[in-house]
């Protein structure tokens, strides 16, 4: 990244890696300006990002996670509705953003899950939100290196063609409804379990993390999320299943993170293309509502 661009950029981390501390040194080594966490990381990584410079968002799914972030002192938090993609809750945008608006005072809060045009940042902003975060529509961009036959796919669906499963990885992941999607769901647990442990197993060869390491990180996560081991072991098993779809382009072995405004996106522009459509529709939009863009 540091090679791509001489302007700040964020990396996302989960909060539950062993070797969290490590990670946030090395952020502040490097000078990154962003640590953004899919779930809350304890206050003492946020005070050890914070005092080396780094500003911490975690993304949250309800107004008493919010709560708890902002008494830990992070910089601002990106709360997910349910029709977001990947991890998700089932509590939609339009109800649990103004509850965590109201909840963290002064704390910028940043909107996501079914955005996807200037409209929808006005909506946020009406909210109380200081702005939105786009994963699907950043997905199907030009820009993106994901195989074009896997965006093609995408642009293929309809607000319907999602589903939230937890045969994944355990926990409610929000993707695109296929044909290997449909056999998980329906499949045996002996039968999810063997395919689950194989793919952990390529995953631990490929990446040559030590499986002292994978065992370590699985019971963090066992203790984090109250998993069971079927779900651990599950859970091993996700960066396989996404990496068969989003980097090898096999659509019919693997998983496709997708919120639902899936089914509103026909169109690949450039990142840059976008941003400014979207700036401009949304001024567009506070010229008719009556207010001044600022």
């Amino acid at each position: 990244m540091k090679d791509l661009t001489a302007l700040p950029f964020g990396v996302n981390m989960r909060a539950d890696q062993p070797d969290i501390n490590e990670r946030a040194e090395l952020l502040i080594a490097e000078r990154v300006r962003v640590a953004s966490f899919a779930m809350a990381p304890k206050k003492d990584v946020i005070k050890k990002l914070r005092r080396g410079g780094v500003l911490v968002i975690p993304s949250i799914g309800a107004k008493r996670h919010a709560e708890k972030v902002a008494a830990m002192g992070v910089d601002a938090v990106l709360v997910q509705g349910g029709e977001g993609g990947g991890h998700t809750g089932s509590v939609p945008t339009t109800l649990v953003l103004p509850q965590v608006v109201d909840s963290v005072g002064e704390l910028p809060v940043i909107a996501a899950g079914g955005f996807f045009d200037g409209r929808g940042l006005v909506a946020a902003l009406a909210y109380g939100a200081q702005g939105i975060a786009m994963g699907t529509r950043f997905l199907l961009t030009e820009d993106n290196t994901v195989p074009l036959n896997v965006k093609e796919f995408y642009m293929s669906q309809s607000v319907n063609d999602t589903v939230v499963t937890t045969k994944v990885d355990g926990v409610p992941h929000r993707v695109l409804r296929t044909k290997f999607v449909d056999e998980l769901e329906s499949g045996g647990r002996i039968r999810t379990l063997v395919r689950a442990l194989r793919n952990a197993l390529a995953f631990q060869r490929e990446s040559r993390t030590p499986l002292v390491s994978m065992i370590r990180e699985g019971l963090a996560m066992r203790k984090t999320f109250d998993l069971s081991w079927s779900q651990v072991i599950m859970a091993a098993n996700t960066p396989m299943l996404l990496r068969a779809a989003m980097v090898d382009g096999d659509l019919r072995y693997g998983v496709m993170a997708s919120g639902q405004v899936v089914g509103l996106i026909d169109d690949l522009p450039t990142c840059a293309g976008l941003i400014a459509r979207i700036m401009r529709e949304a001024e567009d939009n506070l010229r008719r509502l009556g207010a001044r863009p600022s």
